[in-house]
């Protein structure tokens, strides 16, 4: 059992086998999906399928100026493409005001919030002469409608805000699963706007009642959250309401030691769908940024989700490694399905001028090209190999169609219009070549790299003469010859 302690009151959650958790990832729709936003959607996912919870979607689409629908479906997407199914939701914040505005009544005639008058100036100039006096700036309690307390007159034509009565006394202190006990003063915390002038609801509140009204167990969110945690559970406190389990989780670092920019990284999760990652690697990866299962590197979400438990979040920032991503997704790469492969990497190659008629089956190829390449943007450039005309330097082929290599070159030309055509007759037709003519294998290989693909690099000779197949192999061939 763990008890969660404020000085309004004590609240025990019992974090047995017979609580249904509810987990939930609710991000702000002003953009795309970021990486450790999907990082941490994963966890909460996760969380939810080794628990057999349940796992929330909500869209805290509040910030009028900057949600937008396209950083919705922004978001939608990045989480379908990884397959972070939500049980429940997409919930929307701006779809529950009449929820919110019933609230606020109930605290108003509580007294637990009340309305304050003063102007945003007068709310600066009040924070000014703290920071002069050395204090913290806060809300000087103006309007707050203490016992004894006798209140300035309204003034004429003003809206007012509405302001959480935050204690004045005691702590907050809650178990953080990832950070462990955390305690933060009350009067380290002023009365904060709940609601503004024109009735909109603040964010802390927003999340408050929604954490409530979805009986969410588990909250799991980043430690730039930390300081948002303590006025949302005191609002929580005032409300009777009973409380999550809260886990912040470290940052995420670029290769740089600095938090993930956009500026300098890559944060946007569609970003890497463009430059050819798996969402299956993308996942795995992601996993082990704060999170680990002993030595485990490669590992599926359903081992994820047997395994997963939050006392394994790391308690320190994470670093975004690219050349590891590349070593995963390589790995996820050489596993995956050559039709599946062959259809991701189809539009690219058909951009870069791909001609598919009269040549090799493209999963034919993908399986061919694939071990040696770590995106599905590289996948795509590899295979254009097979499907583009070849264009060889004219220096090179001179340089590697020697006086005692054209003979040997005209003899496999004309062993090729017959041979069986394997790769094993291939091979033992090459041999015999190199043997009648005493060359070593780069001496007749190179050569015909350069008159079939134009390039020096390839994958096994005799097994891309085999998937050009004999009647383009003897046209390039022969095209030089003559």
């Amino acid at each position: 059992m763990l008890v969660l302690t404020s000085s309004r009151c004590s609240v025990s959650i019992v974090t047995s086998h017979t609580m249904t958790v509810r987990t939930r990832f609710a991000p702000s729709p002003t953009g795309y999906l970021h990486v450790g936003g999907a990082r941490t959607a994963l966890f909460c996912w996760a969380f939810a399928r080794n628990t057999g919870g349940t796992f929330v979607l909500r869209i805290e689409d509040t910030d009028l100026e900057r949600s937008t629908p396209e950083a919705v479906q922004a978001i939608l997407d990045g989480m379908n493409w990884l397959g972070l199914q939500h049980d429940e939701g997409p919930f929307y914040q701006m779809q529950r005001m009449d929820r919110y505005r019933e609230v606020l009544g109930q605290m108003l005639e509580k007294g637990t919030a009340y309305h304050c008058y003063s102007s945003p100036e007068e709310v600066e100039a009040m924070r000014e002469r703290q920071r002069a006096a050395g204090e913290k700036p806060r809300y000087d309690g103006t309007w707050r409608p203490d016992a004894g307390k006798t209140l300035p007159a309204i003034p004429a034509d003003r809206k007012p805000v509405i302001r959480f009565k935050n204690p004045l006394d005691g702590e907050v202190s809650w178990n953080d699963v990832v950070k462990g006990n955390i305690t933060i003063g009350n009067r380290e915390l002023d009365d904060l706007v709940i609601a503004r002038p024109d009735g909109t609801p603040t964010y802390n509140f927003c999340v408050a009642v929604d954490d409530w009204d979805m009986q969410i167990t588990h909250v799991i969110r980043g430690d730039d959250h930390v300081n948002n945690t303590p006025r949302q559970i005191n609002i929580l406190n005032a409300l009777g309401a009973s409380l999550p389990l809260y886990g912040h989780v470290p940052m995420i670092l670029g290769t740089d030691g600095q938090k993930l920019s956009k500026r300098r990284n890559d944060v946007s999760v569609m970003d890497y769908l463009v430059k050819g990652y798996l969402p299956e690697a993308m996942l795995n990866y992601l996993a082990r940024l704060g999170w680990s299962h002993g030595d485990d590197e490669v590992f599926t979400m359903e081992q994820m989700c047997s395994w997963f438990d939050l006392s394994h979040l790391s308690i320190s920032p994470a670093q975004f490694n690219p050349e590891k991503l590349d070593w995963v997704n390589n790995h996820y790469i050489k596993a995956a399905d050559n039709n599946r492969l062959a259809e991701l990497v189809r539009d690219n190659m058909l951009k870069d001028g791909a001609v598919f008629e009269n040549a090799p089956a493209l999963p034919a190829v993908i399986a061919l090209m694939k071990e040696r390449t770590n995106t599905t943007v590289e996948l795509a450039q590899a295979a254009m190999l097979f499907y583009r005309q070849p264009a060889a330097d004219v220096d090179l082929l001179k340089q590697h169609i020697t006086d005692a290599v054209a003979p040997a070159l005209a003899h496999y030309t004309e062993q090729i219009a017959s041979v069986e055509w394997n790769k094993a007759a291939l091979s033992a037709m090459m041999k015999e070549t190199l043997a009648k003519f005493t060359l070593k294998m780069p001496q007749l290989a190179m050569p015909l790299r350069l008159l079939l693909t134009g390039q020096l690099q390839t994958p096994s000779i005799d097994a891309v003469v085999e998937l050009f197949g004999r009647e383009v192999v003897l046209s390039r061939l022969k095209k030089y010859s003559s």
